[in-house]
């Protein structure tokens, strides 16, 4: 049964089961709401106006993720996907590209770049594969309109700075370039952080330079202890959050005033915050 767009009835999709057949559909939801027919806001967007929106429902999918709810999880990456739609319509308005190009352009990597499944390519483990992959990748960069022939191309500045710093360790260390042990980074860490120690005294403008090489050795050293950085960081901002919050509600039962409490009565809050979080 065609799903019919001028009298839409949603039951109908629930009895269809091909993905293909309700990707068809998207499209042409999407290709009406960019039509004269369509929805005013929609023909509005663009790539640029676009850009935060896809940025944030790929957080929202990965806080889906963090959630462990399946459900909210296909919800979120359906929005992601619309994002991807959206900007495909939008590309083959503009004679940009096409959603088959898209779809091709991604087909093709992936046999490319999975050469021990698709090719000849031999890869006994997960290091070999990405050190394959990263040979893979050069190679593309070298025949790439880009002329980047660099193992960082590709990595997009946009990213959370916690995750870029992990992303440009990661793909160093794909070559080599790394420490061999977590113990060897942890006295990077101490090292980097007695020179902040000196340039924050001297009143330096260099103390911002080593604080940024304090934390990106700081992700360095996540990265060898197998820990998710940017999860470490956001779960002690919770835990922070969360026992601040009850702080305040302890002072609010006692009747006290949080703002008028000094520094000291604050901190006998937060130690009474902290053993029951």
């Amino acid at each position: 049964m065609r799903f019919d767009l001028d009298s839409p009835d949603p039951g109908i999709l629930d009895s269809i089961k091909e993905p293909e057949e309700l990707f068809v559909i998207l499209l042409e939801i999407m290709k009406r709401l960019r039509s004269e027919t369509g929805c005013l806001w929609d023909r509005e967007q663009n790539h640029q106006s676009l850009k935060n929106s896809l940025i944030e429902e790929a957080y929202e999918a990965v806080e889906a993720i963090d959630s462990g709810d399946s459900h909210d999880l296909s919800e979120e990456l359906g929005d992601l996907l619309l994002q991807v739609v959206f900007h495909g319509q939008i590309g083959e308005e503009e004679s940009q590209f096409t959603h088959s190009d898209i779809i091709r352009t991604i087909i093709k990597k992936l046999l490319r770049r999975h050469s021990h499944v698709f090719g000849t390519a031999a890869a006994g483990s997960s290091r070999e594969i990405l050190e394959n992959w990263e040979d893979i990748k050069r190679q593309e960069r070298k025949s790439s309109k880009k002329k980047k022939d660099s193992i960082f191309s590709g990595i997009p500045r946009s990213l959370p700075a916690l995750h870029y710093a992990y992303e440009i360790q990661n793909r160093a260390s794909r070559l080599g370039f790394d420490w061999e042990k977590a113990g060897d980074v942890y006295e990077k860490i101490v090292e980097e952080l007695k020179e902040l120690e000196v340039e924050a005294q001297s009143g330096s403008q260099s103390a911002a330079l080593e604080l940024g090489d304090l934390l990106f050795s700081i992700v360095n050293y996540g990265r060898h202890l197998k820990i998710d950085i940017d999860k470490s960081i956001r779960d002690s901002c919770s835990r922070f959050t969360d026992r601040f919050k009850l702080m305040e509600e302890m002072a609010r039962k006692e009747g006290i005033d949080f703002k008028k409490l000094s520094l000291q009565e604050k901190d006998r809050l937060w130690e009474r915050a902290k053993k029951k979080l």
